[in-house]
């Protein structure tokens, strides 16, 4: 069993999917922790409808799709911010392929594509129940800093030279 990984349009059915698992996933995370349910239905349609992943697209984005053994099972998207500096978006790994070298195979194709398309520096942030997430990064050499963003549900904001 082995992962390939290719760009992907963000309206594919594939991408479509991924989409909505790492959405769901992280949303009911999130009720779960701070008030114990999960995301209701017609929030988490108008939120994964609200975000339409444009800014993901050439020329100044990519997403990428990772398949397991040809199974859509992960994705990892990069845009730019400036001419030097890009940032990571919807690092995903469905379930039941963790645990599979996937996710770093994934940073590392789109830190690849951040370098094509001129970056020197790529951000990311995440939340603090997302541990495994934040761990996965300090292994990849991302280091912690200041905020570089005002995304409302970011505690953690990473970055790592592409040079």
């Amino acid at each position: 069993m082995t992962w390939t990984i290719t760009p992907e349009s963000v309206d594919s059915p594939a991408a479509a999917a991924l989409w909505r698992a790492y959405y769901t996933e992280v949303s009911d995370r999130w009720y779960l922790l701070h008030e114990g349910h999960r995301t209701d239905p017609a929030e988490l349609e108008r939120e994964i409808a609200a975000d339409d992943g444009g800014y993901l697209t050439p020329p100044g984005g990519l997403l990428l799709v990772g398949r397991y053994d040809g199974v859509p099972a992960g994705m990892a998207g990069v845009r730019l911010l400036d001419a030097a500096t890009a940032e990571l978006k919807r690092v995903f790994v469905a379930e039941e392929t963790r645990g599979k070298g996937g996710a770093a195979l994934l940073v590392a194709a789109a830190e690849d594509a951040a370098r094509a398309l001129g970056a020197r520096r790529l951000l990311l942030d995440t939340r603090g129940d997302l541990v495994e997430a934040r761990r996965l990064y300090t292994r990849l050499g991302y280091r912690e800093g200041a905020r570089h963003n005002e995304d409302e549900y970011a505690e953690h904001w990473f970055s790592k030279g592409l040079v």
